[in-house]
Formats: C-alpha cells, sequence, structure tokens
C-alpha cells in the first residue's frame, strides 16, 4: 500500500528514517520531482482544457452544419415539388401544342385542297365566259 498514500506521508515516513543532510538531500530531490510533477500536471490540465475547448467548437460547427443540411434539404424537397408540379404543366401544354399544331397542319390542307379547286373554278369561269363570248360575237 506504499504507492496509495498521499506524497507527503510518504516524504515523511522516508525522512525519518535518514540522518539531517540526508533528509535534506531526499527533501530537495522529492521536493523537485513533485515540483516538475505538478508543472505537468498543470501543463496537462492546459493541454486537456484546450482540447475540451476544441471538442465543444468541434460540436457546435456539426450542430450549425446539421442546421443548414436541414435547410439545404428542405430546399432540395421544396424545388423538385415545384420540378414535379412544372414538369406535368408542361406535359400538358405539350400535348395541347401538339393538337394545335395537327389542327393548324389539318387547316393548311383544307386550304391549299381549297384555293386549288377555286383556282379551277376560275378557269372554268374563265373558259365558259370565253366560249359565250365567242357565241354572241
Amino acid at each position: 500500500m506504499y504507492g496509495q498514500e498521499p506524497f507527503c506521508v510518504r516524504l515523511v515516513c522516508c525522512a525519518g528514517a535518514l540522518g539531517g543532510d540526508e533528509r535534506r538531500l531526499l527533501l530537495r530531490g522529492d521536493f523537485r520531482k513533485q515540483w516538475k510533477m505538478t508543472q505537468q500536471g498543470a501543463v496537462l490540465q492546459g493541454y486537456n482544457n484546450e482540447l475540451v475547448k476544441c471538442i465543444e467548437d468541434l460540436c457546435m460547427q456539426k450542430e450549425e452544419l446539421n442546421k443548414q443540411i436541414q435547410q439545404a434539404e428542405e430546399e432540395k424537397s421544396k424545388l423538385q415539388y415545384e420540378i414535379q408540379v412544372l414538369s406535368e404543366q408542361l406535359e400538358c401544354v405539350c400535348e395541347n401544342l401538339a393538337q394545335k399544331v395537327a389542327s393548324r397542319k389539318e387547316l393548311d390542307k383544307i386550304l391549299a385542297e381549297t384555293e386549288a379547286a377555286y383556282m379551277k373554278i376560275l378557269d372554268s369561269s374563265k373558259t365558259l365566259l370565253s366560249v359565250l363570248k365567242k357565241w354572241e360575237a
């Protein structure tokens, strides 16, 4: 159980068995060791404090990033919904446009046939008029 007593108890026990000069040297050496260990402990505590602060900063950064990710996911969902709505609207417009283009093509055909028939009527009328003028003369 020697290693579990506090430092001052171990120091007194060891120093009691030695003479005056030896006791002073031992006290100085142990004090220096203890002082060095205390300084190292303080440095270690400083490192620990910095490490804890860094970890806390990283956790805060993660929370902020989580919020940004959530906002981006919400924006993505909103845009995907809008794209779906617009795609459906585009499909309707395309179908309507295709029907109108087909109707225009049919009207173009009818107009071309009508103009051709009308030209034949004009030609026939001209011919008829020409024949009638010959009979009158």
